[in-house]
């Protein structure tokens, strides 16, 4: 299943002009000391980036000081999940699930110009039905990794800008369904795709 929206994007403001807000920068500043400490940046230019990060007017501006640092951490080693809900906001960089982790009840995601991840393809699956509720703003784009197995529906997910895309087939007569997906939610200018890793395709 294939579906996108289309507008008019005359005037609109690209993603990364977007004004920076005090939190933006202040996530920012975590990253850059972050990766002084484990070495990465010298006294000087950890200075420097800090400076510039709360002086940042756009998140293009704060973009640019994280460019060359690696990533957010994969969760493959983190604790197994307690809660039923499991919360994820981003905004700039990239969130990434892979691995052998459990998967919650219910996840409520929550992006603008930062991408999440999440591969089901070694994830334990305890339960039959996961319920994801999306709100994907400008640039902030989800990807879903599944495995034959498990079926989405997103029928249900408010295309306001932005395109959706699931490309699995939604049930292999060889493998019983041990996991329904069901995405609720909106996007508002973000990307949502579900599909098989790639030595599955």
């Amino acid at each position: 299943m294939d579906r996108q929206s289309s507008g008019d994007d005359t005037g609109r403001v690209s993603a990364e002009d977007i004004r920076a807000s005090h939190a933006d920068r202040e996530q920012v500043v975590d990253i850059i000391r972050d990766a002084a400490a484990e070495g990465r940046l010298s006294p000087e230019e950890l200075d420097q980036r800090v400076e510039s990060a709360l002086g940042a007017r756009t998140l293009r501006d704060l973009a640019t000081l994280t460019r060359d640092l690696p990533d957010q951490p994969q969760r493959r080693d983190l604790p197994v999940p307690t809660k039923d809900v499991v919360r994820i906001e981003k905004r700039i960089g990239r969130v990434q699930w892979n691995g052998t982790w459990v998967v919650p009840r219910r996840m409520e995601i929550r992006l603008t110009v930062g991408n999440a991840e999440l591969d089901f393809t070694n994830a334990v699956v305890t339960h039959d039905r996961l319920v994801i509720d999306v709100d994907l703003g400008i640039g902030g784009d989800l990807r879903l990794i599944t495995r034959p197995g498990i079926v989405v529906a997103a029928d249900e997910v408010i295309v306001r800008m932005g395109e959706l895309k699931v490309r699995p087939r939604q049930q292999d007569p060889n493998h019983p369904v041990d996991l329904r997906i069901e995405v609720t939610g909106q996007l508002r200018g973000g990307d949502l795709v579900v599909r098989y890793p790639p030595n599955l395709r």
